[in-house]
């Protein structure tokens, strides 16, 4: 009986002494990683409870701040700005999380990686002691006026429109329709928030999944850029070949036939081939440049790859492997005009555009302009850097001469973008999905003998008409985008954006279609 009593003592005192050992882990050893886990429901509601620093636009508007509030979570975030910017500020919401800038800024706009820096005046040392946190404040590279033309030109339409410094990799206007009011998820009422996350979630086109750099789409003829830069850079012979003037092209291994757009006829060298936007040429060109080679120069210009861009989830964009071309020859045909299983995000034609635009190179696309502390002191700065070398300075320059043409000359297929005394360099898109719809597409840079600005629009799901091109829907949009930024830029009211110098780097934080137009 004695030995069973000093048994069950000794097996208490284990136990005691193995709770006593766990506790201990937990509260001294384990306490960091308890803090922040997710499912500590205070470590959650502390995080918004604490200040954030204003997100604002390259032209001084205020996107995004913070207001003090008499309930638990102390402070509610305004979008000032409604859904102009949702796309790339997303919103901080108590029950949805964080997107955008607000999820990939986080640490710098709650001051979690804040330098400290000693205040050099009297007003910045009166804040210094009168402010007890570390808040940071982000500008952004977009400019508000930029974005509200964008705005108005999709008029409500589904579509994209992306706008970057091709010098700098600066972006200064992202905007996509379907979009939604930031200001409805971030509301300190759980059942108003939920009302309004349902609301958007039943929107078709994706909204929480912004179209400028998240969805990708099919090209179309806007992918012969990617298409001609393979000509110089692997078979220049191809240049001069005149190729037989054609309505459809006769493909290899199959009876299948690749139509132009509405029946058209056209063919010769790459310039009239490039300004017509000739499918069955660029179709025959591909098939000549081989797989290989027009491969290998999708991944120059960034296809599949993830663009660096300091969001949050950005799309890749597909071009075949080489591989997938050998038991299927047309396929290379259709893919060589941006059909077949190619697919592009807004930005990423963007990107393609300013390889062209800036000698051969791409600029990693970047969001952020200036980091500010809570004393109004510039803590950080931008430094531009490249991202790819997508092909030579010879190649961009003649790849320009035809983009170009595009807009120039009579027959070009972009003339609606062309702007008095300015020269726009561009191609069109229209590609056909399958659906009796199109994606329409317009790519462009101006000035063309010095690239300021490279304009990316998408206009998906269009009529199947004629008049349902890149040249006739989505031209008009890039035209207004560029003129109203060199006539800004060229007032002398120019934002800081197209500096090329900076201080130091950024804080860390397929199916089968038919034919193109």
């Amino acid at each position: 009986m004695n030995r069973q009593i000093r048994g069950l003592g000794l097996a208490i005192s284990i136990l005691f002494v193995a709770l006593f050992v766990q506790l201990n882990y937990l509260q001294v050893i384990h306490t960091k990683k308890l803090a922040a886990s997710p499912l500590n429901h205070a470590t959650i509601v502390n995080s918004y409870t604490l200040p954030r620093g204003d997100i604002i636009s390259a032209d001084g508007v205020t996107l995004a701040t913070s207001v003090p509030t008499n309930d638990q979570l102390k402070y509610l975030r305004k979008y000032p700005t409604g859904s102009l910017f949702e796309g790339v500020t997303g919103y901080y919401s108590y029950i949805y999380g964080s997107d955008g800038a607000e999820a990939y800024y986080n640490n710098v706009l709650t001051g979690k990686s804040s330098p400290f820096k000693f205040p050099t005046s009297i007003n910045g040392f009166k804040k210094f002691l009168t402010k007890s946190n570390n808040t940071q404040s982000i500008t952004l590279t977009l400019l508000d006026k930029l974005q509200k033309v964008a705005q108005s030109g999709l008029a409500g339409r589904d579509g994209s429109v992306v706008a970057l410094d091709p010098k700098t990799g600066a972006v200064l206007a992202m905007y996509s329709n379907p979009t939604f009011d930031p200001n409805g998820l971030v509301s300190h009422n759980p059942t108003a928030v939920q009302a309004s996350y349902k609301a958007i979630t039943a929107l078709t086109g994706g909204p929480l999944a912004t179209a400028s750099y998240r969805q990708i789409f099919f090209p179309g003829s806007s992918f012969k850029i990617v298409t001609a830069s393979a000509v110089y850079d692997h078979k220049p012979a191809l240049a001069s070949k005149t190729l037989p003037t054609l309505t459809n092209l006769s493909l290899p291994d199959t009876t299948t036939k690749l139509h132009n757009f509405a029946g058209e006829s056209c063919g010769g060298q790459i310039l009239a081939l490039f300004t017509v936007s000739c499918d069955t040429g660029f179709a025959q060109i591909g098939l000549d440049l081989g797989a290989a080679n027009l491969s290998a120069e999708a991944s120059s210009f960034g296809f599949d790859q993830v663009p660096p861009i300091d969001l949050p989830f950005p799309a890749k964009s597909n071009f075949p492997a080489a591989s997938s071309f050998a038991a299927n020859l047309p396929t290379l045909a259709y893919s060589a005009i941006g059909q077949e299983n190619v697919e592009a995000s807004p930005l990423e034609m963007a990107l393609v555009g300013s390889a062209i635009a800036d000698g051969g190179q791409i600029m990693k696309p970047h969001i952020l302009q200036s980091v500010t502390n809570s004393q109004n002191q510039v803590v950080e700065t931008y430094k531009p850097a490249k991202w790819l070398q997508a092909t030579s300075s010879s190649t961009a320059a003649q790849v320009t001469k035809l983009m170009i043409s595009v807009v120039s000359s009579a027959n070009g297929t972009g003339g609606a973008a062309r702007i008095p005394g300015i020269q726009v360099a561009a191609k069109t898109g229209t590609a056909q999905t399958g659906t009796h719809h199109t994606d329409d597409w317009f790519v462009a840079f101006a000035p063309a003998n010095d690239p300021r600005i490279v304009v990316s629009v998408v206009l998906p799901n269009q009529g199947n008409l004629v008049s349902d091109q890149g040249g006739t829907l989505a031209a008009p949009i890039a035209k207004s985008i560029i003129e109203s930024y060199l006539s800004t830029t060229s007032s002398g009211q120019s934002p800081s954006t197209t500096s090329g110098s900076a201080s130091s780097s950024a804080p860390t934080t397929g199916s089968t279609s038919p034919t193109v137009g």
